[in-house]
């Protein structure tokens, strides 16, 4: 089963930042935020990779990424993401 909507976070090197996202092609949008062809992250790169999540339904995708801007998703992502935070010296 493919699963083609993918929520993703990806974290600047320069400022250490996250930037929350969803897309349907994780490679493309990638190099789309490493180039500067998102306006949000073109003062940021570069940018890595540092989660993602897939789902069948763009609704549930577009529900997780605006869940993921919340506090209490901040919060849930954080111990989520306990340990790659602090493996990447997240602030």
């Amino acid at each position: 089963m493919i699963l083609p909507y993918c929520v993703y976070i990806l974290q600047s090197k320069k400022d250490l930042l996250l930037y929350h996202g969803f897309t349907t092609n994780i490679e493309q949008r990638l190099k789309d935020h490493n180039v500067g062809g998102t306006k949000s992250t073109s003062k940021r790169m570069p940018l890595q990779l540092i989660f993602c999540e897939y789902y069948l339904c763009r609704k549930d995708a577009m529900r997780r990424e605006k869940y993921f801007k919340t506090t209490q998703g901040k919060r849930m992502l954080k111990l989520l993401l306990r340990n790659t935070l602090k493996e990447i010296k997240y602030p």
